[in-house]
């Protein structure tokens, strides 16, 4: 007996089949191709939509203007993109645009639209259709107004927190602090503020991007956060014009540098992880020259949340995407510290964390800076990748 469903995991899906109605419905990569009815010989492939903004499946936005960006390729020519919005799958649409590609878009199409969402639910729909009929359906969630925000921390929310600390290395001085200070750290926000933490000691290049890949194919939901933590020797090439984390093996006299980690990668690979809210913070040498201007900004202005409770505070501070970083230095040497005190850095890092954030019990990044500005060595806080405006990271003690 033929099959009426197949679940097929795969970007691209050759069809060779008997079928008159081909329809594709995509969440993530999942693909199922309902083969029911129908007497015509196809031999194509479907078409893939991939999500550039927003990347999860839900999202909360505080306005009713929501910006969309997806990609469409196809082998077979295209013939209609429809965007609906709706409020579930099985409801009729409020609104819909059907767009036929011409010309090259007809294989490649990028759209770019700026949608009104209502408050409350809405369901973005992009359904793309090839001239042989095969169609890929894919959704997004997107919760508007105050009441879809107040909702969100009924989810399940999780902070995660990776940590790596070298203090020990094969061609470059030891150090006396890193691994304490990450210990020190990793305590407090397991226990004050109930982070899931891992920390990695005395990892190789290669053991570092290992793990941060691992996160990278993690599954978080909208709310959840991303910790990351660098304490160790760090180095700047100037005919590069590039910061390097200094790993466990990195050698001395590497003109390539190609055993050490570069900022530039780092920003890139940590910028990719579909995690929506990142901060990185680095207790190296030259880590400011993780930013590209070696300019720091000051984040939101918390003002506007005053008048809020606790749970309106959360959920507005990660209504928007987070990319924002913290190091203990510009492009400078910045001290190891005593043996047993702590470095610097870390230990006003630390006295932060411990500071709960105040009566509210709510740490945001400009408090922490406030907590480190102050250092000798100047330390820089800014943006990177695709931070948007407005965006925090928050410590919730618990």
């Amino acid at each position: 007996m033929k099959p009426k469903h197949w679940i097929l995991i795969a970007p691209i899906l050759l069809l060779s089949i008997w079928s008159q109605a081909q329809t594709v419905s995509a969440r993530t990569n999942e693909f199922e191709v309902d083969f029911s009815g129908g007497k015509q010989f196809i031999n194509s492939t479907i078409p893939v939509v991939t999500w550039v903004t927003p990347i999860p499946e839900t999202t909360f936005a505080q306005d009713s203007k929501f910006k969309i960006k997806a990609e469409v390729t196809s082998t077979s020519p295209l013939k209609s993109i429809t965007i609906s919005i709706k409020e579930t799958v099985l409801t009729a649409s409020r609104g819909m645009l059907s767009i036929q590609p011409e010309g090259t878009e007809r294989y490649n199409s990028v759209i770019e639209k700026s949608l009104t969402l209502m408050d409350g639910e809405n369901l973005i729909e992009i359904i793309a259709e090839n001239m042989e009929g095969l169609r890929t359906i894919t959704y997004r969630k997107v919760h508007v107004g105050s009441a879809s925000l107040a909702d969100a921390t009924k989810l399940n929310r999780t902070d995660y927190a990776l940590i790596f600390a070298t203090d020990n290395y094969d061609n470059w001085s030891d150090l006396v602090n890193p691994v304490f200070d990450s210990r020190t750290i990793s305590e407090e926000l397991k226990k004050t503020y109930g982070f899931k933490v891992e920390m990695i000691e005395n990892a190789t290049q290669s053991e570092i991007l290992r793990k941060i890949r691992e996160y990278g194919e993690k599954k978080y939901q909208p709310l959840d956060q991303l910790f990351i933590f660098f304490a160790g020797h760090g180095t700047y090439d100037q005919t590069f014009g590039e910061g390097f984390v200094v790993t466990k093996e990195s050698l001395l006299n590497d003109e390539a540098k190609t055993t050490y980690l570069s900022h530039n990668r780092l920003r890139s690979i940590t910028n990719n992880i579909p995690c929506e809210h990142i901060f990185l913070a680095m207790d190296v040498c030259f880590g400011g020259t993780f930013d590209q201007a070696l300019a720091s900004s000051r984040g939101a202005d918390d003002e506007v949340y005053k008048e809020q409770n606790q749970t309106e505070f959360i959920t507005r501070k990660l209504t928007y995407k987070t990319r924002k970083f913290l190091t203990s230095g510009g492009k400078t040497y910045v001290s190891d510290g005593i043996p047993g005190k702590h470095s610097p850095f870390a230990k006003n890092f630390i006295d932060a964390l411990r500071s709960r954030g105040g009566r509210d019990g709510i740490l945001t990044l400009p408090e922490i800076v406030s907590y480190v500005e102050k250092l000798k060595i100047q330390p820089r806080f800014g943006e990177f990748g695709d931070n948007a405006p407005g965006s925090d990271f928050i410590f919730v003690a618990r």
